[in-house]
């Protein structure tokens, strides 16, 4: 059996296990990252939102991303029969990007790993953990090969980015049910023949065919669009009588009024992949001598396409208190890095359950519309919901069911 020693093992070579490894090595760290698959490789999560950009910047990915043309994202529609409400990034409150990417997460991934291989990470594909042990807050991790050779790795750090994979959670046993309603999803991609000139052609949408139910439809720069249907997992199960995903998303097109015509009879570019009660938590994002980022800590939803960002936002503050620690600084997980994690989750949290209960999208549709409340739902849905000058931030807790109730109150009045 042979032996690696490094300063940080990073399992998973997907966006929060690039940045990480990315920034360390930018830092002077012995990195080893370690991917089960090989890329290219299909995953959700092809909608990004702009606060990934500030980490890309920071972790010096963000030129080889540029080079690769993907589908600028300016914003977000969301569609509920004749209603329509368009988010647009630069009209946010407070500072922040204006715009960020839309992908093919296989092209995306492999650009990403590429760029750090380039760099002279050292990026193992077809790598699988089976095992780890700590001794302290040094651990010693085995690897097996595609080939079946197995390797000890010895690290100092830990950091988790296997996102569905759930290395730690699952060896460690930190798994524990979401906060969150089950919720699946079915997706393929389609050639988008009948895509419209202009920005009709390009415009990331959500078309609401129920309160809980909704269709994603993401174009990209290749000509290809990703299509998905979210809802309640009984209601996604009852779109097939046999199961079958192909026909329950074409089953799920057909309910839509606004998409009908472009994609009703377009074929599928693969099997159509479904995603049952996605959602997941665990009991603590990290312990001595590692960290979980990314999906192996928390999934919400894809409704707001807040995935990638947090997968990045904690890939790279793990990083960077990694290296604090390095240095001989004291460094306080709870409060710097889990407290941390958890409040923008915990926003974020909100937003996606008063989805769900209707009172946000009674704020999305409500006319005439009031510009200072757009502007910061519009921060939140760009990411930056750490920002507690916007009070959308500062009291989700509250503020959306409070005014959806005065606007729902107004309403009756009225009739």
């Amino acid at each position: 059996m042979t032996k690696e020693e490094v300063d940080v093992l990073i399992i998973g070579a997907g966006p929060s296990g690039c940045v990480s490894s990315s920034f360390l090595h930018k830092n002077n760290i012995k990195v080893k990252v370690v991917e089960k698959t090989k890329f290219p490789r299909l995953v959700v999560g092809e909608s990004l939102i702009p606060r990934v950009m500030d980490h890309f910047d920071e972790a010096g990915l963000l030129p080889a991303l540029n080079k690769m043309n993907f589908e600028k994202k300016l914003g977000a529609r969301f569609i509920r029969g004749e209603e329509i409400c368009v988010f647009d990034f630069s009209k946010k409150f407070g500072e922040g990007w204006d715009w960020t990417w839309q992908v093919p997460r296989a092209d995306f991934d492999k650009t990403l790993a590429d760029e750090v291989i380039n760099k002279g990470i050292d990026l193992e594909f077809e790598a699988e953990v089976t095992a780890v042990r700590f001794e302290g807050t040094n651990s010693i991790t085995t690897v097996k090969s595609k080939n079946g050779e197995v390797k000890e790795i010895h690290a100092k750090h830990i950091i988790d980015s296997s996102g569905y994979g759930r290395v730690l959670p699952r060896l460690l046993d930190l798994d524990t049910p979401s906060g969150l309603d089950p919720h699946s999803s079915i997706f393929s991609h389609v050639v988008d023949v009948n895509r419209p000139e202009g920005e009709e052609g390009t415009l990331i949408s959500f078309d609401i065919l129920e309160t809980e139910v909704w269709l994603w439809v993401i174009p990209f720069s290749n000509g290809n669009t990703s299509l998905g249907i979210v809802a309640p997992t009984t209601y996604i199960n009852s779109l097939s009588e046999n199961k079958d995903n192909a026909e329950a998303l074409r089953n799920a097109i057909q309910l839509s009024e606004f998409y009908i015509k472009r994609f009703g009879n377009t074929e599928f570019l693969f099997e159509p992949i479904k995603l049952e009660n996605y959602s997941r938590s665990v009991k603590k994002m990290y312990g001595d001598g590692f960290v979980l980022t990314g999906n192996s800590s928390e999934f919400l939803d894809p409704v707001f396409s807040s995935g990638v960002a947090f997968a990045t936002e904690s890939g790279i503050l793990a990083a960077k208190l990694i290296i604090k620690e390095l240095n001989g600084e004291k460094v306080d997980w709870e409060i710097e890095y889990s407290k941390y994690m958890k409040d923008g989750i915990g926003v974020f949290t909100t937003y996606v359950k008063e989805w769900y209960t209707g009172n946000l999208q009674t704020l999305f549709f409500h006319q005439p519309e009031n510009p200072e409340v757009k502007e910061k739902i519009c921060a939140v849905l760009a990411g930056y919901v750490w920002n507690k000058e916007n009070s959308f931030v500062k009291k989700h807790d509250n503020v959306i069911k409070n005014m959806a109730y005065m606007i729902n109150l107004e309403k009756e009045k009225q009739q």
